[in-house]
């Protein structure tokens, strides 16, 4: 089992997911107004921790991204984690519909046209009938970060070709604290069924993916403490050296 890399920032940030999830049951069930109005609503807590999260994500990826060369790993690894790193730079600038109320600038007249609430971002467009959040953003990315976050980790280092595919594209795999957590996030949504509980759970989403990113299961897919955790066969090895061979 990984030890964590980051005993004090994992302990932080399991605190805050702590305090987050228990506080929001807390209103959820005495004050339901205030979770809805204030406690999750656009410009709340939720929203800009959620936001900050991500973007200390972005960071750490890209610090990942700039390491994995001189320890070793394909060249590639340094454009695939730096990928990775834009995608939470996108996602923290969307959180904040790109800083939009807190430099207090306006909308173009295609978002006040096309965007449910007249922000600038991508999530909340609405193109024709569809609405990007629901139909993009919600009901295709939900199962896949699911997928990651607790059928990966129960395959990594059981099924072959999932730790060739894991080394191939650069993924930091979730340890057992995260997929718990993750579990744990998503059951309460069953519990918090008044607007805006997927506030809380974006929120979840930024800080396990940070605390993924501080100290996966597999650190040395960044080469920062020798090999990945991951089987040792004759497949895994052939990865890795069409994966170096092609960055060559």
């Amino acid at each position: 089992m990984t030890r964590s890399r980051h005993p004090i920032a994992e302990l932080l940030l399991l605190s805050l997911f702590i305090v987050a999830h228990a506080s929001s049951v807390w209103f959820a069930f005495t004050d339901p107004d205030y979770f809805t109005l204030s406690y999750a609503a656009e410009d709340g807590p939720l929203e800009y921790a959620t936001a900050v999260l991500l973007f200390i994500g972005c960071l750490v990826l890209a610090r990942r991204a700039l390491q994995a060369p001189a320890h070793g790993q394909p060249r590639y690894y340094l454009w695939l984690t730096g990928l990775y790193a834009l995608m939470f730079f996108f996602a923290a600038g969307e959180e904040v519909s790109w800083g939009q109320r807190i430099f207090d600038w306006q909308s173009s007249a295609y978002f006040l046209q096309h965007n449910y609430q007249g922000e600038t971002n991508l999530h909340n467009l609405v193109i024709g009938d569809v609405h990007l959040a629901e139909k993009i953003f919600g009901n295709a990315l939900t199962p896949i970060i699911l997928l990651y976050l607790l059928v990966l980790p129960l395959l990594f280092g059981r099924v072959r070709w999932v730790g060739a595919f894991v080394r191939l594209l650069a993924v930091p795999v979730p340890r057992g604290l995260h997929a718990w957590m993750a579990l744990i996030a998503s059951l309460l949504m069953g519990v918090i069924t008044i607007k805006r509980q997927f506030e809380l759970y974006e929120l979840a989403f930024g800080i396990i993916t940070l605390m993924i990113f501080l100290s996966p299961r597999n650190p040395g897919v960044w080469g920062l403490t020798g090999p990945a955790t991951r089987p040792k066969d004759e497949t895994l090895d052939q990865a890795a050296t069409v994966a170096r061979d092609t960055s060559a």
